[in-house]
């Protein structure tokens, strides 16, 4: 099941028929929603959403007002991108990768990554196609798949020695004659788990044995803590197989921009701006050519960015286990998984609507990100993108839990 809290198919129309298409009848409002909406309501600090409480570099939000005071991305930018930002995109991809692309056909932008990822699910997935997904997933992935007509597979991340872990053997025998594609997440949301160089050589290697389409989620490539980020597309064989997805908004601060990209092959990215055009067509762009200014910041920006989020995990991880759940401490991105079985606590569902009453803190579910509920039922993810005083006053709160 998608990220949700009920369903839409008991709305009926006069003629008692569903107003929700069969295909989105398993989704209604998103958990985001409700718990957010709960943190409103009780005051209570948030750290479900994954919104930073701070907003990225002074540097890069005036480039966003100049460019609005210039003119420029006032009204409709070109349908791929302004060539200012698709530029710095591949001048990017090749700084940090090596990864060489054309901005003219090899690059598209798109209404944050969530849009790249529909995009392309639409363009790329026939109704029965089998899509695999790594679960938990976040919670578009289960959408867009159904919006495309396909049908989700998904590969379960195990905790084990204080992480999660992908079974290859199992990512294996998950593909089928059905299978269209992979849909990748790294580093993974909400696990933290960033997949190494040899699990990710094998998954090149079983796309381009059995011939599959990769799409992989890269949103969170600079929040990188223990290991690296590597690119699938830098794998032999990859490179006219993989739709390459990420987006200003994780890496940048700035979310409610919605600024995201793809890069791929020419053909694919083709046949995903034949979805995408259809979608929102163009978006933001002011903020395009604010994004293009960002992706040429320094390399210290990036590193004192992750440094910085480093530690707020550490907080959050050292102040959870203090409050007695076993903790998971991530990789990367700014989640933390915990179990609340330690606690004597089984469901997190019913954890989450409570603990805003009990301390004064929201978080979110994690199984509501499983199609296998029970493998995450008493999981529960916190997000660290805050100030550290939020951080150190939400652990104080959490730790009467144990009292």
């Amino acid at each position: 099941m998608a990220a949700m809290t009920s369903t839409g198919s008991s709305t009926r129309g006069a003629t008692g028929r569903p107003l929700l298409n069969r295909r989105l009848a398993e989704f209604g409002t998103t958990i985001f929603a409700e718990m957010s909406a709960l943190a409103v309501r009780t005051g209570a600090i948030n750290l479900g959403q994954g919104f930073p409480d701070t907003d990225g570099p002074d540097e890069v939000r005036e480039a966003a007002v100049r460019a609005l005071r210039d003119g420029r991305g006032n009204q409709y930018p070109p349908g791929p991108g302004v060539p200012e930002l698709r530029t710095a995109i591949t001048e990017h991809q090749q700084r940090w990768y090596g990864l060489a692309a054309d901005p003219d056909t090899e690059v598209l932008v798109t209404a944050g990554a969530t849009e790249a990822i529909a995009a392309a699910l639409l363009a790329l997935v026939e109704p029965g196609d089998e899509v695999i997904a790594l679960e938990p997933y976040y919670d578009s992935y289960a959408a867009c798949i159904a919006m495309a007509g396909g049908t989700r597979v998904p590969v379960t991340l195990r905790p084990r020695d204080g992480g999660f872990h992908l079974d290859l053997d199992e990512l294996r025998d998950a593909i089928t004659d059905r299978t269209r594609l992979i849909l990748l997440n790294t580093p993974h949301n909400p696990t933290g788990k960033v997949l190494t160089r040899g699990e990710l050589a094998t998954v090149a290697a079983l796309a381009v044995e059995r011939d599959l389409l990769v799409i992989t989620d890269e949103v969170y490539e600079h929040l990188v803590f223990d290991g690296e980020h590597i690119p699938l597309a830098s794998f032999p064989g990859m490179r006219e197989r993989t739709v390459s997805i990420s987006s200003a908004g994780k890496t940048f601060s700035f979310t409610g921009w919605k600024v995201g990209w793809l890069t791929a092959s020419p053909a694919l990215v083709a046949a995903v701006r034949s979805a995408k055009q259809f979608l929102t067509y163009v978006s933001a762009g002011p903020f395009q050519y604010a994004v293009a200014e960002a992706l040429r910041l320094p390399d210290s920006f990036f590193t004192e960015l992750r440094d910085e989020l480093r530690a707020k995990r550490d907080i959050l991880a050292d102040g959870l286990t203090a409050a007695g759940f076993e903790v998971f401490r991530p990789q990367g991105t700014y989640f933390i998984t915990t179990d609340i079985s330690a606690l004597g606590e089984k469901d997190g569902l019913a954890f989450c609507r409570a603990l805003p009453g009990r301390c004064g803190v929201v978080a979110i579910p994690n199984a509501v990100f499983y199609d296998h509920r029970d493998a995450g039922r008493s999981q529960v993810r916190f997000a660290f993108c805050k100030k550290d005083d939020v951080l150190h006053e939400a652990t104080g709160r959490l730790q009467r839990l144990a009292s």
